[in-house]
C-alpha cells in the first residue's frame, strides 16, 4: 500500500488493484488514511488561473516491455492473448483521465513510438487526437532513429498565470539529447519577453554534476549532453521567471536542482510501472506538480505486472520508476529576485 499522489486537497492510495481516493482536504493539513499519515500540500496564494497535464513515453507500437536488446533475461512483460496492446491501454487510460481533468493544454513530451514508423504515429494520434487543439506534442528519440523530423518544432504556450516552452531535445538516430544554442537563445528572447513564470520541457532529462551517477562529464550521457545541459542552466539562472525544466526519457520519477538551484524533473513513463502523467496547477502566487496514477482497471492490471521489470539484472525497477512522494507530488519554490 502506498500513498501515489498528494495534492493541496486530494490524496491517493493504491494497494494493489485497489483504489482510495480522498478529495475534498484541507491545504498543508495531515490527514491519517489507511493507517498511513500523510499531509496536503500547501496551496499557493491566490486564484487558480490555469490547469494543463504533461505525458511522455508512450510508446505506441511497442510489444515486449523490460527487454534491453536481445538479452533473454527480464521478467519480460507481453499483453497477454486478447488483450489489446498495453500501450493502448495505458494511454487510453491516461487519455480519459486528463479528458476528466478538462484542462486548458495537453502536453506530449516524446516517445510516441516505439520505432516511428507511420502506423505508431497514426495510432498515437487516433489516441492523443481526441485532444483537439489542446495537444502540444515533442518528438522524442524513439521517434526520430531513422532521421525523422516529425513533431521537432520547439512551441511557445502562454496560457493565464504561465508560459510554457516545449522544446525538442532530441538528436536523429541517437539516443541521448542535445539542446542547440540556437533553442537556448530563443528560450531566452521568449522568456524575456513576459513577466509570467515560464515553464521548459523536453524528452531528454539535463545533466547535473551534483547528482548521484550524473556527475561525470560524459559525451554519451544517457539525456542532454554536460555542455548544453550547463548552457540550459545558465540561461534560466539569467530569467528569474523560469520555474523549471521538466522530462521524461528515463522512465522515472525524479526531482534534481540545477546549479542555480531551479528544480530539474523526470515524470516517469504512460506505458508501464507505475503508469503516470502530471497535472500542474497554476495559481496566482505559485505551480503545483500533482503526478497522477493512471488507474483504470486494466492500466492498474498491466502496471501492476511491471513493478519488477529489469530484476534479472539486478535493479530495482519499483523504487527507481516510482521515486517519492516528494518527487511526484510539490509546489514549485519562489524564486527570489
Amino acid at each position: 500500500m502506498e500513498v501515489t499522489t498528494v495534492a493541496d486537497d486530494l490524496v491517493v492510495i493504491h494497494d494493489g488493484l485497489s483504489v482510495y481516493q480522498y478529495d475534498g482536504l484541507t491545504p498543508s493539513t495531515s490527514y491519517t488514511f489507511n493507517g498511513i499519515e500523510v499531509t496536503t500540500l500547501a496551496r499557493p496564494p491566490g486564484a487558480l488561473l490555469s490547469t494543463f497535464a504533461t505525458v511522455n513515453d508512450v510508446h505506441f507500437g511497442e510489444l515486449e516491455c523490460g527487454k534491453i536488446d536481445d538479452d533473454p533475461k527480464g521478467p519480460i512483460q507481453r499483453s497477454r492473448p486478447g488483450e489489446p496492446p498495453y500501450p493502448e491501454i495505458m494511454n487510453r487510460g491516461a487519455v480519459a483521465e486528463i479528458t476528466a481533468l478538462n484542462p486548458q493544454h495537453v502536453f506530449v513530451k516524446g516517445d510516441l513510438t516505439c520505432f516511428g514508423s507511420d502506423e505508431e504515429f497514426a495510432a498515437f494520434e487516433n489516441c492523443y487526437g481526441q485532444l483537439g487543439e489542446k495537444l502540444h506534442v515533442i518528438r522524442g528519440n524513439h521517434d526520430s532513429y531513422l532521421g525523422q523530423h516529425k513533431y521537432d518544432e520547439d512551441q511557445w504556450i502562454a496560457m493565464p498565470g504561465i508560459c510554457v516552452a516545449l522544446m525538442d531535445t532530441a538528436i536523429p538516430t541517437e539516443t541521448t539529447g542535445d539542446i542547440a544554442s540556437g533553442q537556448l537563445t530563443w528560450l531566452a528572447e521568449h522568456a524575456a519577453s513576459t513577466q509570467l513564470p515560464v515553464l521548459v520541457m523536453g524528452h531528454h532529462q539535463q545533466w547535473t554534476p551534483g547528482a548521484q551517477a550524473d556527475g561525470h562529464r560524459s559525451e554519451g550521457y544517457f539525456g542532454i549532453n554536460p555542455d548544453s545541459s550547463d548552457a540550459l542552466n545558465t540561461v534560466v539562472a539569467q530569467h528569474q521567471n523560469i520555474i523549471g525544466y521538466t522530462a521524461g526519457h528515463t522512465h522515472r520519477h525524479r526531482v534534481r536542482q540545477m546549479e542555480c538551484g531551479v528544480p530539474t524533473i523526470e515524470i516517469g513513463c504512460v506505458k508501464d510501472f507505475p503508469g503516470t502523467w502530471a497535472e500542474y496547477r497554476v495559481f496566482e502566487g505559485g505551480v503545483m506538480q500533482v503526478v497522477h496514477r493512471i488507474s483504470t482497471p486494466q492500466a492498474l492490471d498491466w502496471s501492476e505486472r511491471c513493478r519488477h521489470l529489469y530484476e534479472d539484472f539486478g535493479i530495482d525497477y519499483e523504487s527507481y520508476a516510482l521515486g517519492t512522494l516528494n518527487d511526484r507530488c510539490f509546489v514549485f519554490p519562489t524564486r527570489a529576485e
